[in-house]
């Protein structure tokens, strides 16, 4: 099996923010991964939102180490900077539900689907998009699980 991540250097050519958005699900590690969710490159700086400020206060100086990790990804330095910008509605849903939630176990949201909501200006809108398409994963799942 290939490993995609060394796809990465030639990625970034074409799109340097997918790239940087992928190399982050494997610089930041599974327990990051599920409670921060990479939202945009802006020139050199790569905006992560986080759930709360306690987040945002304990990855601060981790910063460094992610950089390096995503740098070294990434096959040249690409980013220089990360902030962590708190927005709930976006980085709790890359956390799973909360083990006594009466929300029965879904499975988790697509990355993919999670970047695509990252460019939704709007907090509010954007939570919706992304309930949205949970319940047709959900639906499609259920589907596929009757047949």
């Amino acid at each position: 099996m290939i490993d995609l991540t060394l796809l990465l250097p030639k990625l970034l050519r074409s799109n340097p923010e997918l790239a940087v958005k992928l190399a982050w699900t494997r610089a930041a590690g599974t327990g990051l991964r599920r409670q921060v969710v990479p939202f945009r490159l802006e020139h050199r700086t790569l905006i992560v939102c986080v759930p709360d400020a306690i987040w945002q206060k304990q990855l601060q100086p981790m910063s460094g180490e992610i950089i390096f990790r995503l740098n070294n990804l990434l096959g040249r330095s690409t980013v220089d900077r990360i902030d962590f910008k708190i927005d709930s509605a976006l980085a709790g849903y890359a956390a799973p539900p909360p083990a006594n939630s009466a929300k029965s176990e879904a499975a988790p949201v697509p990355t993919e689907l999670l970047f695509a909501a990252g460019s939704i200006a709007d907090p509010d809108l954007r939570a919706l998009f992304i309930r949205a398409a949970e319940n047709c994963i959900a639906r499609r799942d259920s589907m596929n699980a009757a047949e």
